[in-house]
C-alpha cells in the first residue's frame, strides 16, 4: 500500500479556499483519493492544524476538520522519546522557520520509510523528501 504524510500547510490550503495554494492542494486530494493512498499524519501535526484552523476559521471549521477529514488519516501519537528526538533535531538543524512539528514529522516520515509528503513546506523538500504535485 502506498503511504503519504500529510502536512499541516496542505491541509490548510484544502480547507480553505482563499488561501494561495488551495487548487493545487484540491488536485494532489483528488490524486491521492484515485490512488487510494493511506494518509498519514502525527498527532503533533494534528495540534497545530486545530489551533491554525481555530484561529483563522472558527470552531466551525474545526468541527468540519475533525468529522470529516481527520478520520481519514492515520494518527502517529507522538510521545517523549520522538519529541526529544525531534527538539535535538531542530536544534541541530538551526534552519530559519523550521518547527518542531517539522522536525517531528521528518523522524516519523523516516522511521515509516514515507518519501511522499502532502505539503507546501519546502522544509520537507530541503530535508530530502518529495513534495506531491
Amino acid at each position: 500500500m502506498n503511504r503519504v504524510f500529510v502536512d499541516t500547510s496542505a491541509v490548510l490550503a484544502l480547507l480553505n479556499p482563499s488561501d494561495e495554494s488551495h487548487e493545487p492542494a484540491r488536485r494532489v486530494f483528488e490524486k491521492l483519493q484515485t490512488r487510494d493512498a493511506a494518509l498519514l499524519t502525527t498527532s503533533f501535526v494534528l495540534v497545530e492544524v486545530y489551533a491554525l484552523l481555530g484561529r483563522r476559521m472558527g470552531l466551525a471549521a474545526v468541527e468540519a476538520f475533525r468529522k470529516d477529514f481527520a478520520p481519514l488519516l492515520e494518527v502517529v501519537w507522538i510521545g517523549a522519546d520522538t519529541h526529544e528526538a525531534g527538539l535535538d533535531l531542530l536544534l541541530e538543524r538551526r534552519v530559519h522557520g523550521l518547527s518542531l512539528v517539522d522536525a517531528v514529522s521528518f523522524l516519523v516520515m523516516r522511521q515509516r520509510r514515507l518519501d511522499e509528503v502532502f505539503a507546501f513546506d519546502r522544509h520537507f523538500r530541503d530535508e530530502g523528501f518529495t513534495l506531491l504535485k
